[in-house]
């Protein structure tokens, strides 16, 4: 069965950094565009990155391009999320997810993990 298990999430100051791992398996995920959204309470699940696992063409949300990077490791089905000058306002769930096709929508997002917390404290 198909599964994805995100991992990395806790507690930073300001300025910190994080790195979110997302391990896949189960499932061939090589032809799908992987993605990071975040949602914070009260607030729909947002896109934040993404990467074609075939090819490495990523995508940004305007607000974390220079400060975050979204790579993959083939070998190990693993999809990585660094953060770097982290804001209060990043704070969220963060989500991995597996698409169809390269898109930020949401709805293209057929496969997601359980979520990781991420906390920037000010």
């Amino acid at each position: 069965q198909a599964q994805l298990v995100e991992s990395g999430g806790g507690l930073v100051q300001a300025g910190g950094s994080l790195r979110l791992s997302c391990a896949a398996s189960g499932g061939s995920f090589r032809s799908y565009t992987m993605g990071w959204f975040r949602q914070a309470p009260g607030t729909e699940r947002q896109f934040v990155a993404s990467i074609m696992w075939s090819g490495g063409s990523t995508d940004y949300v305007d607000s974390v391009k220079g400060r975050f990077t979204i790579s993959r490791d083939n070998a190990k089905n693993t999809i990585y999320l660094q953060m770097n000058s982290l804001k209060p306002e990043d704070t969220a769930v963060y989500y991995c997810g597996a698409g169809s096709y390269n898109s930020r929508w949401r709805g293209n997002y057929g496969y997601w993990g359980q979520g990781t917390q991420v906390t920037v404290s000010s």
